[in-house]
């Protein structure tokens, strides 16, 4: 018996410590909130950089997070408000000692928006607008090279890391390209919704038995507008919270439709859903 519980201390004192840190809970308004962005967290080092939108990397200079110790950068799509601060993630990593490559995953395009290489070649290729860090697509870089993939995942495909297991699957966001993600760490999961109505009921492939399902929130109950073709309602967010069984929701990417009616929200997410509800800040950290 004392063996069992000296091994049960051990066990629990070696856990791995994972959080999800909120850099950004806003949208593409002005509203005193970075946009979106989100740090995964391993035994105190970030691991993973989820969408770097408006005034994210203020947040992750704030947080103390490193650039070395990153494994990936991921996008659930190329809107402003989800990338724009990418480029000085990478210039800044030329002034720190990271020299191993940087994943960058990202969604396809099509006719209306580039592939996640396209984005990354407008940027730093060599003809790029940033084209003096030209050498950031090599392995010659005077910093690290950055090796961005494109991903159609119309059935869940899977990535796998050092430090953590990445599940990835395409989901609704009108003619805009996106990606939902699914964090799996030593037996603990976050799902990123990212922007999306979820019509085709896609999220619900990496949500289940989730311990955390972060949801964009970016519309209060509307039906029948052009913003029901991009985001989910809080009545589509409690179906898919409560059919997968999600021990805690988050709700984030908060706007301006949105902020101020809380309460609202909260009265129907809570017709189907009981567990934990969370609303966003920026700089929250959970703890899974």
């Amino acid at each position: 018996m004392k063996t069992l519980f000296l091994l049960l201390i051990a066990t629990w004192l070696m856990a791995t410590e994972v959080e999800i840190e909120i850099l950004g809970s806003g949208g593409p308004e002005i509203d005193r909130r970075a946009s979106a962005s989100y740090l995964l967290w391993i035994d105190k080092k970030a691991k993973l950089l989820i969408d770097t939108g408006s005034g994210s990397m203020l947040r992750f200079e704030q947080s103390g997070a490193k650039l070395e110790d990153l494994e990936a950068i991921a996008l659930t799509h190329l809107h402003i408000d989800h990338v724009v601060d990418l480029p000085s993630y990478i210039k800044a990593g030329y002034f720190t000692s990271r020299s191993k490559p940087l994943p960058i995953l990202g969604p396809i395009g099509n006719q209306h928006f580039p592939t996640t290489n396209e984005l990354i070649k407008t940027l730093f290729g060599e003809k790029g607008a940033y084209r003096y860090m030209s050498d950031v697509l090599t392995p010659q870089s005077d910093s690290f090279e950055i090796m961005a993939e494109s991903i159609d995942a119309p059935k869940v495909l899977k990535r796998h890391f050092e430090s953590f297991e990445l599940s990835i699957i395409n989901v609704n966001h009108g003619i805009v390209p996106a990606l939902g993600f699914r964090i799996d760490v030593d037996g603990r999961s976050i799902v990123i919704s990212g922007d999306t109505s979820n019509v085709h009921g896609q999220l619900e492939r990496v949500t289940k038995d989730a311990d955390l399902f972060i949801a964009h929130h970016a519309i209060p109950e509307i039906h029948g507008t052009y913003a029901n073709n991009l985001h989910m309602t809080p009545g589509i967010i409690a179906d898919i919270a409560n059919r997968s069984n999600v021990k805690k929701v988050l709700l984030t990417h908060r706007m301006k439709r949105t902020i101020g009616n809380e309460d609202e929200s909260l009265k129907i997410i809570r017709k189907e859903y009981t567990g934990e509800i969370i609303f966003a800040e920026d700089r929250m950290k959970i703890k899974l």
